[in-house]
């Protein structure tokens, strides 16, 4: 279930086709309450977890009650109680969260109304599709484990972190996935938990164990929070809250010879996280970070424009570049929208900037009924906690290789240069053919690359059956060009496309 990409001789130069039956999807908002079942044609959740509403199958759809392991009766009432625990959701101190192993992303889904941008993560398991469900949805979702790897976000990344019955083991191993946890938590950040072994009093007898287990299981967990900094924030029902160390005072104890776990040598990379393995170890924020703990950090939405203080950890980064960065962006975009009039409409929801450097695209459309999934290579300049600091979502990827999603799954893909800076690693033929597997039917990608490569790419795109054609940059420049693609929708039984 861990990511993993087969030998090269193993890839496949071919394309996807829709399933049987496929429909444009429902748009955003109603997308968040229903989509249509041939697009997702997946029904384990719906038989096994039908007694917590996670989906419902009716006629030709499948519903989204907002339900779950932990809040049967609806996603709502579950946050409100966690708003209740937790001030800091609702006046803007909290905007980025990640949820471990998500389901179908109900809860991601409840907190955008709240203002909340929440990565919803979950593997390829026996639950078959919980990912592309939350695409299919509209909300913001990766396939991913906490298993041996990192995960792939910089250190210090999230406001928030959230499992909710995700049967992850929490204190097996020596703690490892806690340790996870902890990396890309920024200093004062939250984690959630509930389900086991939380109100163990009163649940010990649905868990098919003894209140003695559980009672032993509760007390391993708060002992290895304490050893990592964490401190209990607030606890009610069903839900606990732990908060990570807003300073370093607490992690000078891990220095003791018989500390466990220890603290991380300084060989260890923090912001490491492209198949870089877990150590035992705590990741201990750097004292340079003073402005990017939760009670220093602006509030959302002025962080956004706020330059974060790790843009001086960016070669060449200062405070004038991000407010170039940010200016350039704002020009960009309304240039995007003039030469795609769906961009900024119900019609484009799911976007990928396919090799961001600030964040700065995301930053421009943030006002338009989309979200964006910012990808930062893991060769270039690790400007991805610029981009969490803003109160932007994204992650680390290599562009040779396929990225952790569904087909299907978004609306629009925009890059910047991608091939310029990544062709001499990546075949351009296998980029994009991966950028139609991403892609849904009638679909966008917006290619802004050097006049160079414009004819390469408008070939592959030709037989990839996309629908092309060059524009003009917003100032006019030769060497540098933007294409407008659109997918087309097509069948393999027949070949035929509309």
């Amino acid at each position: 279930m861990e990511r993993h990409c087969p030998p090269v001789f193993e890839r496949k130069e071919c394309l996807v086709p829709p399933p049987e039956g496929y429909k444009p999807p429902i748009t955003w908002p109603k997308s968040r309450d229903q989509c249509w079942y041939r697009n997702v044609p997946y029904d384990w959740i719906n038989k096994q977890k039908s007694n917590q509403n996670w989906l419902r199958k009716e006629g030709e759809k499948f519903l989204f009650p907002g339900g779950g392991t932990m809040f049967p009766r609806g996603v709502g009432a579950y946050v409100d109680l966690m708003q209740d625990l937790i001030p800091e959701m609702k006046d803007g101190t909290i905007r980025t969260a990640i949820d471990t192993g998500c389901g179908v992303a109900s809860w991601g889904g409840d907190l955008l109304d709240r203002g909340i941008l929440t990565v919803s993560l979950a593997p390829r398991d026996n639950h078959e599709a919980q990912v592309q469900f939350a695409l299919e949805r509209g909300i913001p979702a990766i396939l991913g484990i906490i298993s041996t790897q990192r995960l792939p976000f910089p250190s210090n990344a999230f406001d928030m972190a959230h499992c909710s019955r995700c049967l992850i083991p929490w204190t097996e191993f020596g703690g490892i996935y806690l340790l996870e946890v902890h990396r890309i938590l920024r200093p004062g950040g939250f984690w959630v938990l509930s389900g086991p072994p939380v109100n163990y009093e009163n649940r010990w007898r649905g868990w098919n164990t003894t209140v003695e287990e559980q009672k032993s299981d509760y007390e391993k967990l708060q002992e290895l929070l304490t050893s990592m900094c964490f401190k209990l924030y607030d606890k009610k029902d069903d839900i606990a809250v732990w908060q990570k160390a807003s300073d370093n005072s607490c992690y000078s104890k891990l220095t003791y010879p018989d500390a466990y776990p220890p603290k991380c040598d300084d060989s260890l990379e923090p912001d490491s996280a492209w198949y870089t393995p877990f150590r035992p170890c705590v990741v201990v924020p750097s004292p340079r970070i003073k402005k990017s703990v939760m009670e220093s950090i602006p509030k959302w939405p002025q962080r956004l424009h706020v330059t974060p203080e790790r843009i001086l950890d960016v070669h060449g980064g200062s405070a004038s570049a991000f407010k170039h960065d940010d200016s350039k962006w704002k020009i960009r975009a309304k240039h995007y929208k003039k030469l795609l009039p769906a961009l900024g409409s119900n019609k484009i929801r799911n976007v990928m900037d396919m090799n961001t450097v600030y964040g700065g695209f995301a930053a421009a459309v943030i006002d338009d009924p989309l979200w964006v999934m910012n990808v930062v290579s893991s060769y270039a300049a690790n400007t991805l906690p610029v981009v969490f600091d803003r109160g932007l979502i994204g992650t680390f990827h290599d562009w040779c290789e396929a990225f952790s999603t569904y087909p299907r799954t978004y609306d629009l893909l925009h890059l910047d240069g991608l091939f310029t800076a990544e062709s001499h690693r990546c075949d351009m033929k296998y980029v994009l053919l991966e950028m139609d597997r991403i892609l849904r039917p009638a679909g966008y990608a917006i290619i802004r690359e050097s006049s160079y490569f414009m004819d390469a790419i408008s070939t592959i795109a030709r037989g990839m059956r996309w629908s092309c054609r060059g524009e003009d940059t917003e100032y006019g420049v030769e060497k540098e060009r933007i294409l407008i693609c659109q997918k087309k929708l097509w069948h393999s039984s027949n070949q035929s496309s509309r």
